[in-house]
C-alpha cells in the first residue's frame, strides 16, 4: 500500500515539510487547553496501491484537524474523516488544488487511473 501525508496550517494551501508524524511524534496529549498558544492544522492522508513513492493508483482520502501549540510540545488530533462531505467541506480551495496538481504531475499515470469518485474530492464548489 503507498500512502503520504500533507500536513497544512488551517487557512493555508501549501503544506509544511513536516509530516503529521514528525509534527505530533514528540508531543504529549493537551489535557486542556487553558494558557496554550495552539495553531490549527489539517492533516490530509492519501492513499493508493503501489509502492514507495511510485503509487499506481489513488483510492483512499482522510482528513483530520490538529492543533499544536509548538512551545509546550503537547497538541490534539481529531479522528479521521473519510466520507466525502466532510473531506469537502474541511478542504480549502486552495488545499484541493494544491492536492490535485500534487497528484497528477507527481504521479499521472496513478492519477489517470484513479476512479472519479475520488477525484470529486477536488473539485471546487
Amino acid at each position: 500500500m503507498w500512502n503520504r501525508n500533507f500536513m497544512f496550517r488551517s487557512a493555508e494551501a501549501t503544506p509544511l515539510e513536516e509530516s503529521e508524524n514528525e509534527l505530533f511524534h514528540d508531543t504529549d496529549p493537551a489535557m486542556d487547553s487553558a494558557g496554550l498558544q495552539l495553531e490549527k492544522f489539517l492533516s490530509v492522508w492519501i492513499q493508493g496501491e503501489g509502492e514507495d513513492e511510485k503509487p499506481t493508483i489513488f483510492t483512499n482520502m482522510y482528513v483530520r484537524t490538529a492543533t499544536l501549540d509548538f512551545q509546550k510540545r503537547v497538541g490534539f488530533l481529531q479522528p479521521l474523516q473519510g466520507r466525502t462531505h466532510q473531506i469537502k467541506q474541511l478542504l480549502t480551495p486552495g488545499q484541493k488544488q494544491f492536492l490535485q496538481q500534487w497528484l497528477a504531475t507527481t504521479a499521472p499515470e496513478a492519477w489517470e487511473a484513479t476512479d472519479e469518485h475520488f477525484k470529486m474530492l477536488f473539485e471546487l464548489e
